[in-house]
């Protein structure tokens, strides 16, 4: 019995004597994609009719396009990798993509790109894949404009939105991922940029990343994740106009940056997070001209982190300041802007002319004896704060802000 494929033949495209198929291919048959693509020529476009395709996984090993017309979708059936891309220069547009199979050791994904590069994938739909985009030992990648959904029930059971091994030059732009185990995971990654993405409802991190330096993260939000962003184990790094909001719980935090170092953190907002920024093992950080606003602890900095520079910052409404776990400081804290700072400015040059001392008694005492929470704002704690601004003997008298400003940083 002879098979039918259902494939239209629409337009012939040449240029400099190249020529390239487009092709319209309809959801009927058994394998249409797979047949549509081994009938194809390096350089066609495969336009995909509306409907539902049952077929995985779907091997791209061309340089084509596949580009989705109305609502495609693309169902794994919860038992497979749904896409996996092993050519250069591939585009991968407007589809929806479905039931990436739970598989721990194949780590199924709506879409994989494997050692490719210059690859497109954009204004696709993901919904409950097990990993949804996942690069290895890539480079020259745009991912953009794609919406990630899941609905993970444990971190486990669950893979990541976007997920990057080995990879060089990868884009991420605009994508908005929820539901996941991380929304954006990098690890071995250089060079890369996240740009105005929404990370949110996570059940781990917003952002997780590892091993990765010279990489920049601009313009994000990363909101309402069990443990806001991790960044660890990572230099060069630049942290631009991004918001951590509402990541709250008993260990969480807007952002953890463990063994940092020559980075600079600037031009974000933390608001409404268990810590706004956690750093431990960091050295040579600079963390300038952020709004810290409404946090349990706004900044909590760990002895092992030294020669950073905390600048310009507005430290507003938190219910502490700046913690850390030693008398000593070697960074510098400059120009900021603290909401509990009582100084005065005689000389009306824009700083209080009394120091500020952001570490406050209260918040030493819960370092060792967290129950003791219970007893913020209380007026025992209160007296007790004041004598020991007048008389410190348990704050670190070293971390001070010798010029803290006495309005708001605009």
């Amino acid at each position: 019995m002879k098979t039918v494929i259902h494939i239209t033949f629409l337009s012939l495209i040449c240029s400099t004597g190249f020529c390239a198929g487009v092709f319209r291919v309809e959801p009927y048959g058994l394998n249409p994609i797979a047949k549509a693509i081994q009938h194809a020529l390096p350089g066609d476009t495969l336009f995909l009719a509306e409907g539902r395709y049952r077929e995985s996984p779907i091997l791209i090993n061309k340089t084509i396009a596949l580009i989705g017309q109305g609502k495609v979708i693309l169902d794994g059936m919860n038992s497979d990798e749904v896409i996996t891309v092993m050519a250069d220069g591939v585009t991968i547009m407007n589809l929806t993509i479905v039931g990436a199979g739970v598989n721990y050791t194949k780590e199924n994904a709506g879409i994989r790109l494997k050692q490719v590069q210059n690859v497109l994938v954009e204004g696709n739909t993901f919904i409950d894949n097990f990993f949804g985009i996942y690069l290895s030992k890539s480079s020259n990648c745009t991912l953009r404009g794609n919406k990630l959904s899941s609905h993970g029930h444990s971190e486990s059971s669950s893979g990541n939105g976007i997920h990057l091994w080995s990879c060089r030059r990868i884009e991420i732009e605009d994508n908005r991922i929820t539901g996941h185990r991380d929304g954006i995971y990098f690890e071995f990654v250089k060079d890369s940029r996240v740009t105005g993405n929404i990370s949110e409802h996570n059940l781990r991190y917003g952002l997780h990343f590892m091993f990765s330096d010279s990489c920049a993260y601009k313009e994000n939000t990363f909101r309402q994740n069990l443990a806001g962003v991790a960044v660890m184990y990572t230099k060069w790094i630049s942290m631009v106009n991004n918001r951590f909001e509402r990541n709250w719980g008993a260990a969480s935090y807007g952002l953890l940056l463990k063994d940092i170092t020559d980075s600079e953190i600037e031009g974000n907002v933390f608001e409404t997070n268990t810590t706004g920024i956690q750093m431990e093992g960091c050295n040579r950080v600079k963390v300038i001209n952020n709004d810290l606003l409404t946090n349990g602890w706004a900044m909590q900095m760990m002895g092992n982190s030294t020669l950073n520079e905390v600048r310009g910052n507005n430290f507003i409404g938190n219910s502490f300041d700046v913690a850390t776990n030693t008398r000593n400081n070697d960074n510098v804290f400059k120009q900021n802007y603290w909401s509990g700072y009582e100084g005065y400015d005689l000389d009306r040059d824009s700083f209080g002319d009394v120091p500020y001392h952001p570490v406050s008694l209260f918040s030493v005492v819960i370092a060792q004896h967290p129950e003791s929470l219970i007893l913020l704002r209380s007026f025992f704690i209160e007296m007790m704060s004041v004598v020991e601004r007048i008389m410190p003997v348990l704050t670190p008298q070293r971390l001070i802000d010798s010029q803290p400003l006495m309005k708001r940083h605009l």
